[in-house]
């Protein structure tokens, strides 16, 4: 007699939690591993995200349902968003089964509703439940994390953005080496203790595979430091091994990803070891595509909230390490970004802070305005309680002033350092349609949101110039644009053109050539501006 099936239902509610990216359009290595787990313990699995539930998608019968969700370091999305507190709360009585909850969400309200909410490691709980152990909190070893991944790599061929625009994130480790000392104040990554590092030998196996499945794009991320991957130093700021890095990242570029990226650095690592960060910065930039960021985890330039809070680096340490990224990785590539560029994240609200440590920020980020250094985005938030409690009440007002000062007097300088008028963007993919605005990216990790200000067809990868700047923002137009072909709310959209003009292109198209098409416009810098990017063909 033939035993019945035994169904997990895996939910992917998205998540944005500092130890993995998974709103799209990436898919997180969290809930890859759960398939892995489940189908290791001999389940079949059947997966199932929050956007497809949102357009009315069934709830399927299960005899386990799980769900990952969790926004803790939340961003501007365009493609989706992470569940909500409320949505989940809609759907726990639509689940059937045992229901187990992870990610940040099962430390919310809503996770009193499940039966096993998991704090720790949900692909860990979700093995030993099916398996007939005791469900607990504990983290998956080792030898589980690299079976694990290979299993569950098959759902990423039912995520909605499979194969474009989708992005795989693969961890190199977790823990933090500055484990001992207990790590910055509001991390969890030291309470995992000591790093527990996959060997290149297993990342490259789950990217071989994740190619061989028809992935495209994977970013090297989650942990606390690229840079340390491969140290056996065991101190809080270990010396790095570019011989590992190298190992990895040559296998890495030679799997030919359309873009392969990075994610956080260390800027006391790069710092107190210039020689082994050198190299280790060139071995990114050569393998690695352009466009790719190196967030350093500053936090804070004040002395005393450093002091208070444990932080990982000084400001003289970020200082070198964005000048040491820079002097390496600011070449620009062929899809028309530097190669390799620093990102900064700062936080307010952490012990120690005062009044008048916006202004100390402020006085290093325009200190590195006045260095005439790129940096890529500064991401400014307010600490979350994660760990634990901070005394430390945040002013409402003074934070969105010193955000929207950091807005207004150093991002829009860097955008326009990064991104000179006229250069030319590649490979960008547009998502979505806002009144006659169409806003993409390319595809990466801490992607430029680029607004053409006409309809163009989204869900396609077009080319553009650059025109303007926001504070966060580009606006470009195609490139080339086809004078001959695109609509008259696109010619009135070109800079100096006009309705006027643009009804005078469309009445007399097509043209051969620029004279023809000065004699219309009739203004000599308009015409020398259209010059860059217009095209004549005609059908």
């Amino acid at each position: 007699m033939r035993m019945p099936e035994f169904k997990l239902l895996l939910i992917d509610g998205y998540i944005d939690d500092p130890a993995a990216l998974g709103v799209p359009p990436y898919i997180s290595p969290m809930i890859r591993a759960v398939a892995g787990a489940a189908i290791d313990a001999g389940v079949s699995v059947e997966y199932l995200t929050v956007d497809r539930i949102r357009k009315g998608a069934s709830i399927p019968k299960a005899d386990v349902s799980v769900v990952l969700s969790g926004n803790t370091v939340p961003g501007k999305y365009i493609r989706s968003m992470p569940m909500s507190l409320r949505e989940l709360k809609e759907l726990v009585p639509k689940l059937k089964g045992w229901k187990m909850l992870g990610g940040s969400a099962a430390d919310s309200e809503v996770a009193e509703d499940f039966d096993f909410p998991i704090k720790t490691d949900l692909a860990a709980a979700v093995y030993d439940g099916i398996s007939g152990k005791e469900v607990g909190e504990r983290l998956r070893t080792l030898e589980e994390w690299n079976r694990w991944m290979l299993l569950g790599a098959d759902i990423v061929k039912q995520h909605p953005d499979f194969p474009m625009p989708l992005v795989a994130e693969v961890e190199t480790y977790r823990g933090c080496h500055r484990y001992i000392s207990g790590g910055c104040s509001y991390c969890i990554e030291p309470l995992k203790g000591k790093p527990l590092m996959r060997s290149p030998e297993d990342i490259i196996a789950e990217c071989t595979k994740l190619k061989e499945l028809g992935v495209r794009n994977v970013r090297i991320g989650g942990q606390t430091c690229i840079v340390s991957y491969g140290s056996e130093d065991d101190s809080g700021i270990p010396r790095p091994s570019p011989k590992t890095i190298s190992k990895l990242f040559t296998a890495l570029k030679a799997l030919n990803f359309d873009v392969l990226h990075v994610d956080n650095a260390n800027p006391a690592v790069i710092s107190d070891y210039p020689e082994e960060s050198s190299e280790i910065l060139k071995i990114l930039t050569e393998c690695c595509t352009p466009g790719n960021v190196l967030a350093l985890g500053m936090e804070s330039a004040d002395i005393n909230v450093i002091r208070a809070n444990n932080l990982n680096s000084s400001p003289e340490q970020t200082m070198t390490a964005i000048r040491m990224i820079n002097s390496i990785g600011s070449e620009r590539g062929e899809n028309g970004m530097p190669k390799l560029l620093p990102g900064l994240n700062l936080i307010s609200g952490l012990d120690g802070e005062t009044p008048e440590t916006c202004g100390i920020n402020m006085d290093f980020l325009n200190k590195v305005v006045d260095e005439g250094l790129m940096v890529r985005r500064i991401n400014i938030r307010q600490v979350l309680s994660i760990r634990r409690q901070f005394s430390v009440k945040v002013d409402g007002n003074v934070f969105k002033k010193y955000k929207q000062a950091v807005r207004e007097n150093i991002d829009r300088k860097m955008l326009e350092r990064v991104l000179p008028k006229d250069t030319v963007l590649k490979n960008v993919y547009m998502e979505l349609a806002d009144g006659n605005v169409t806003f993409g990216r390319q595809i990466g990790t801490y992607p430029l949101l680029v607004g053409i200000p006409y309809p163009v067809k989204t869900e396609e990868f077009v080319d553009c110039i650059i025109t303007d700047w926001g504070f966060r923002s580009v606006t470009a137009m195609e490139y080339p644009f086809n004078i001959n072909k695109v609509s008259m709310s696109a010619i009135s959209s070109i800079p100096g053109v006009g309705k006027k003009r643009a009804a005078g292109v469309i009445r007399y198209r097509p043209f051969k050539d620029m004279n023809e098409l000065s004699k219309i416009i009739d203004d000599p810098r308009v015409t020398a501006e259209l010059s860059k990017y217009v095209s004549f063909e005609s059908d």
